[in-house]
């Protein structure tokens, strides 16, 4: 899957080194909704050839998180505070896209929830976390 990222993903995304290291492609980004995709690496493999569940906790934390930038007042930062996943089924080839929207916007948390699916559409995991707002 080949798409162009949206206008300042690389820089935002740049912030998160992270998530560059990773090989996280941003595909969409604004306040409503991030979309991002990680692809199969057998470097990125726990056993069986399976994508590691840490390496889609990350993925959704990162999406998760540039969510929550976005809905940021002026000024502030965000931290995760809380993170849960659940996962549904194993990935071995192709990639995963993350889609992120945000369930709650509020003066001190941000809380987002982040669909992680395979090239079928089908729910790999999904990941609930809370941001912390943080003013300067």
């Amino acid at each position: 899957m080949t798409a162009e990222p949206p206008q300042g993903a690389t820089a935002l995304l740049a912030t998160m080194p992270f998530a560059v290291a990773l090989g996280i492609q941003l595909t969409v980004a604004d306040s409503t909704e991030v979309r991002a995709t990680l692809a199969w690496a057998a470097d990125r493999c726990t056993a069986a050839g399976v994508l590691h569940g840490g390496a889609l906790m990350s993925l959704a934390d990162s999406v998760g998180a540039v969510c929550a930038f976005l809905n940021l007042p002026s000024g502030a930062s965000t931290s995760t505070i809380e993170s849960k996943t659940n996962f549904f089924r194993a990935v071995r080839d192709g990639h995963v896209e993350a889609i992120a929207r945000p369930l709650h916007v509020g003066r001190t948390v941000i809380v987002v929830q982040t669909d992680l699916v395979d090239p079928g559409g089908r729910r790999v995991g999904q990941t609930t976390q809370t941001q912390a707002v943080l003013a300067r």
